[in-house]
This record gives structure tokens, C-alpha cells and sequence, in this order.
């Protein structure tokens, strides 16, 4: 198609004419012009899907250490970390350690925070490359479950009279799991801080080959949802997902208040 539209230029800030770049999405009856809104939106998601598909995330290290995250959800935690200056980031998920190693990083280059990383299991190897890591002195690993009472109180006494707290959620990714830390961790976010809940991407990828689409009722994004539902306290933040391609889409949650 040859068509010309006109469309407002955001570098120079005039209208010129653009030819309309047109695909069909799968399921979709009519074609999308990727240059509009609407097209990025489609587009992302559906390069998401096939990045997840490809498990692309396991491809990325963050200083020599595997981190399973997508870059533009690193680049978007970044920010908030910049932004924040957190006194303590707690994360529920350890696996390899790059993400606990990437948040020790940002502070180390702030100058100040510490990390408390959780996990049901760390694996020897796991637990030695963190420990070795020159930054491991902003780490404090717990090994037992996120969701159990003693391991929960062991992070509230790291966290007691810190402030900022930003907690990143990223270990089973169930419903279930997932609401269930929500409500304990919840809690020790500060006020202007951020609760993060990684892998609501399940809703998008409940259709691809290697999905489930009992995820779009029984997956991170599920727990979100309904956590919002009863907690007005926190709002979901679509600032950090303005790049769109992204595993955490609607779980960047900004503590507003305390509760009354």
C-alpha cells in the first residue's frame, strides 16, 4: 500500500508524510500500522511472546552471573532503583543471583543499600558464586520459604526502621504464591516506594507452544489483580512498562499511603 498519512514528527516537532508500514497480526481481521500506538503496543507483545518462547531472558548475565530477566525490564528497574535510592531491596527468587548482584550493583554505585534475597533453595554453586561475587557484601541471602513465618520475620528484622524498601517478587509464580507474598511483603514498602511483581508475562504467554493457559487465572497477573482489588493503598505504575515489551506488565506498584 502506497497511501501517505500525515503524522506529527516528535523530533522536530512538524507534520510530514510517512508511508503506513502494515501487517496482520495473528486473529486479527484487519492490518495494524506498526508506526502507530496502537501497532507498537501489538508488536511488543507479540515479540514478547516469542522472546519467551526462545527463553531469552536466559541468555543475559549481569556481571559474569545469569540474571533471567529481559533487558528492558532490567533498564526500567534501573530507574526505580536510581530514583528510589531503596535503604534495602528485598527479592523473593534468588535462582542463579544475577538479579540479586544487578540490585547490589545499583547501590553500590548510589552508595548505599543492601539487598536481602530469599530463597526456598540455594544451590551450593548458586550460594558460591554470589559470595565470591566483589559486590557480595551488599547481599544478605535467606534460604528458606518466602511465604513461611519464620523466614518472613527474619526479613522484617533486616528491614526494621529502614526506609526506602522496594521489594521485587520473583519466585513461584502461582496465584496462589504469589497473592500470599503480596500481603506479607506488602508491608514493608514505604510510603512513595514500589512493590514489584515479576512474570505477570504469564497472561500473555498462557497461548504459546510452551504455556499454560490455566496461567491467565493462576499466574502472577491473577494475584496482581486481585490484590489491587482490596489494597488502595498501592496503584499499578505504567511508567516502567513504557517500553511495553516487558515480563512485568501492571506490576510496578507504587505505595501511595500508609494504612490508616
Amino acid at each position: 500500500m502506497n497511501d501517505h498519512i500525515r503524522a506529527q514528527s516528535t523530533t522536530v516537532g512538524v507534520q510530514q508524510e510517512y508511508t503506513p508500514l502494515l501487517v496482520t497480526l495473528p486473529g486479527a481481521t484487519d492490518p495494524v500500522d506498526v508506526y502507530t500506538d496502537e501497532g507498537f503496543r501489538l508488536l511488543s507483545e507479540v515479540w514478547t511472546k516469542a522472546g519467551w518462547q526462545r527463553k531469552l531472558s536466559y541468555e543475559l548475565t549481569w556481571l559474569g552471573v545469569p540474571i533471567i530477566q529481559i533487558p528492558e525490564d532490567i533498564l526500567m528497574m534501573q530507574e526505580l532503583l536510581h530514583r528510589i535510592r531503596p535503604a534495602i531491596v528485598v527479592e523473593t527468587g534468588i535462582a542463579h543471583g544475577g538479579s540479586a548482584i544487578f540490585y547490589a550493583s545499583m547501590l553500590e554505585l548510589l552508595r548505599h543499600g543492601r539487598v536481602i534475597a530469599v530463597d526456598i533453595e540455594v544451590r551450593q554453586y548458586n550460594r558460591l558464586a554470589i559470595r565470591s561475587h566483589p559486590l557480595s557484601d551488599r547481599i544478605t541471602i535467606l534460604e528458606g520459604s518466602s511465604t513461611d513465618s519464620t523466614t518472613f520475620a527474619q526479613v522484617q528484622e533486616h528491614c526494621q526502621g529502614a526506609s526506602p524498601v522496594i521489594v521485587a517478587l520473583d519466585s513461584y509464580h502461582s496465584r496462589e504464591h504469589v497473592l500470599r507474598e503480596m500481603e506479607l511483603y506488602s508491608s514493608l514498602v514505604t510510603p512513595g516506594s514500589y512493590l514489584v511483581v515479576f512474570d505477570t508475562v504469564m497472561d500473555l504467554v498462557s497461548d504459546a507452544p510452551n504455556g499454560d493457559t490455566s496461567w491467565v487465572n493462576d499466574g502472577a497477573g491473577t494475584a496482581v489483580r486481585e490484590f489491587l482489588a482490596i489494597h488502595p493503598e498501592f496503584e499499578a505504575d505504567s511508567y516502567y512498562n513504557r517500553l511495553n515489551a516487558t515480563y512485568c506488565k501492571g506490576g510496578f506498584l507504587r505505595r501511595t499511603r500508609s494504612l490508616i
